[in-house]
């Protein structure tokens, strides 16, 4: 199955009151198998950039002067998404920033049905553990060493790899590594079942001869005190 593991960066935390989306990170994956294909895009929000969003990830607004409007690259972008069903952390806000930027386009909006949000899964997993993107990481041994600064790319890339945890993760290639060995055992059983059989033989008897059963008889009668009475 195709899913779409995503991030973005904004000037703020709602869309109402004004905040953008100014960049996008997307990582494609196949049955939770990165494909090594990717989407990662930056936006000049057409507005100013708090200090309080750029101490986040960095992007000041002289960066962003010179980068395309939304509307310049939402084809693209929709092209790369397709229909697959959409990953984020906290997924109701990454959903939000992107409709909003879709609405200002007169795009339609991505159904929420698509949305697949790593925190609910993480909740489930580990109720009461810490739910950030860092703690995740650290939960699971992923290295974030480079993650000085929040980057939509960067961040979707080490979701996706705590996406594959949180679906089972190591168990998933302990499972997988079981049955290539059951496959690859399977010819020489099945060479083991097709084995030729040589020439049969009669049947021997077995039913004792008259001589043999008489010699019996004297025997047990010889016996003192059997333990049959």
């Amino acid at each position: 199955m195709r899913e779409i593991v995503f991030d973005t960066e904004t000037t703020g935390l709602d869309p109402r009151t004004g905040d953008r989306m100014v960049e996008i990170g997307c990582i494609e994956m196949v049955n939770l198998v990165p494909t090594g294909e990717s989407y990662h895009a930056y936006f000049n929000p057409q507005r100013d950039m708090p200090p309080g969003a750029e101490a986040v990830h960095g992007l000041s607004e002289a960066f962003l002067a010179d980068k395309p409007l939304f509307h310049e690259l939402a084809e693209e972008l929709l092209a790369f998404i397709g229909d697959a069903p959409l990953v984020a952390h906290n997924a109701g806000f990454d959903f939000g920033f992107l409709n909003n930027e879709l609405a200002k386009c007169d795009r339609e909006a991505v159904c929420t049905s698509r949305m697949v949000d790593t925190v609910a899964l993480a909740k489930k997993r580990h109720p009461g553990g810490k739910l950030s993107l860092d703690a995740l990481c650290s939960r699971y041994g992923i290295d974030r060493s480079h993650r000085v600064k929040h980057g939509a790319l960067l961040d979707a890339e080490l979701l996706a790899q705590v996406y594959v945890e949180l679906k089972g993760g190591r168990q998933i290639g302990l499972e997988l590594a079981a049955k290539a060995q059951a496959a690859a055992q399977q010819p020489e059983r099945a060479a083991v079942r097709q084995a030729p059989v040589g020439q049969r033989r009669a049947p021997r008897p077995h039913a004792p001869t008259l001589e043999e059963s008489a010699r019996h008889k004297k025997f047990i009668a010889g016996i003192t005190s059997p333990l049959w009475g």
